[in-house]
């Protein structure tokens, strides 16, 4: 008896959890409404099914519980009980799958008039590549993929000279315009989902894949990796704004194409010297360290990476933290340099300053350091070295008090809040796994001995 009131009360819970239960459908942003109703169809049937099964195993236990009179009839088959239950469990399986098949046969089926563009996954971050004018892609190789050459461009293919490459992680795509996003791999199985489409799909290295949605309402949603990629897989995050057709066209013009990069012009460094006098009154006439004006040594560090920062720090990126102190006096040095061309400049001339390795400040366990690093191995190099690619700087020789100060910025949330600042977000998820300031102290002390 205690048994079937346990199921009763299980029934009864279960459905009373359900309708009560904090959870639910994030809003769809989407045109794939079907998703959400296969799913609460399966949920009903499902439901109904738990329901009925328990409420007669319950049933059962209270009508057929012990009595010293009783005497069980043997009954070995029905065939009416069988054929019933073999049309019910049909007529469910039907309501099951029927569905789901509709909504993947038209998944499956891409609209001739859907935008396409290349979705390219690296442990941890994504980049995009878009057609050109032309609207074809050019041809890709994994086997040529390199720092310089982070997609794998075939140089000699016509069509790929207008593809626009996004080395970002945050993408843009136009509101009720169908999408395919073409999924590319270069290392592990990754995957490729905005809950609020209500699509998903695996990066399988070595092949193609590909999904299809149309956005159908404006907003950032937070794109997921959701196939367990590595130690720092819960950083490999990124967004994607849904936006008027007319902005979306315009934030695709402001990247190049493979052909602009590859022949990009180099800054000037002789023009570039007359700028960087202003900078030697911090970082000195060589770009060395100088811990007591809190400048970092920036000589030999990576080109697109200063580009980036000084970039930054003129856009308000950085520099705006109200508890970023040096960095508030960083951002109005930066707004003396025009325009991009300036900075080149600048940057070029900085390119051709010594690079000795600044001077060892920090001490921690190298030991502990090493295992900590092997986490930030995959973006920064083993050997420190920086991978443009991935978008992450050189810090070997790159004074050790700074990155201890960055690190901590990171964590503490002063630095790569931004929204504007995909990168620095990444950063900042990625430096969870440093517990504590002994922990920071301990990986640069190890990144001392690169």
């Amino acid at each position: 008896m205690a048994l079937a009131i346990v199921l009763v009360l299980l029934v009864v819970g279960s459905v009373v959890f359900h309708i009560v239960s904090p959870w639910w459908f994030t809003t769809i942003a989407s045109n794939w409404s079907a998703m959400d109703a296969t799913i609460d169809l399966t949920v009903w049937v499902t439901g109904i099914v738990f329901v009925i099964v328990n409420l007669f195993v319950a049933y059962c236990v209270w009508r057929f519980r012990y009595r010293a009179d009783a005497q069980a009839a043997y009954e070995p088959e029905s065939k009416k009980l069988e054929f019933w239950l073999t049309i019910i469990t049909t007529v469910g399986i039907i309501a099951l799958l029927l569905p789901g098949l509709i909504t993947w046969a038209n998944f499956v089926n891409v609209p001739e008039e859907a935008l396409e563009m290349e979705a390219v996954g690296q442990q941890w971050s994504w980049s995009y590549r878009f057609p050109g004018e032309d609207e074809i892609f050019g041809a890709v190789d994994s086997r040529i993929i390199t720092p310089e050459n982070p997609f794998g461009m075939v140089e000699d293919d016509p069509n790929g000279q207008d593809d626009i490459l996004i080395n970002s992680q945050e993408v843009h795509l136009p509101i009720d315009q169908p999408v395919k996003m073409l999924l590319r791999s270069k290392d592990v199985l990754h995957n490729f989902t905005v809950s609020e489409f209500r699509t998903k799909m695996d990066i399988v290295p070595g092949l193609i894949t590909y999904q299809w949605l149309t956005p159908t309402r404006m907003g950032t949603y937070e794109l997921l990796c959701e196939e367990l990629c590595g130690t720092a897989h819960f950083a490999m995050r990124g967004s994607v704004v849904v936006e008027s057709d007319s902005d979306f066209r315009s934030w695709l013009d402001s990247y190049p194409t493979h052909a602009e990069v590859v022949a990009a012009p180099a800054g000037d460094p002789v023009g570039g010297q007359a700028l960087y006098a202003l900078c030697t009154a911090c970082h000195g006439p060589e770009g060395q360290d100088n811990p007591i004006l809190n400048s970092p040594k920036i000589s030999g560090q990576s080109d697109w990476y200063l580009r980036r920062s000084l970039q930054q720090y003129k856009s308000g990126v950085r520099g705006t933290h109200e508890d970023d102190l040096f960095g508030q006096q960083m951002a109005p040095m930066a707004a003396t340099l025009v325009d991009d061309a300036a900075i080149n400049d600048v940057v070029a001339y900085i390119n051709t300053l010594p690079d000795e390795p600044a001077p060892i400040t920090v001490v921690g366990d190298i030991a502990r350091g090493e295992k900590l690093y092997q986490t930030c191995a995959y973006c920064h190099g083993g050997d420190g070295q920086g991978i443009w690619s991935v978008n992450a700087p050189r810090l070997s020789g790159i004074s050790d008090w700074y990155l201890v100060r960055q690190l901590s910025n990171f964590k503490s949330g002063i630095r790569g809040t931004h929204p504007a600042d995909t990168f620095g977000a990444q950063m900042s998820w990625m430096t969870t796994v440093l517990s504590d300031e002994a922990a920071i102290n301990d990986v640069v002390a190890y990144i001392n001995t690169l």
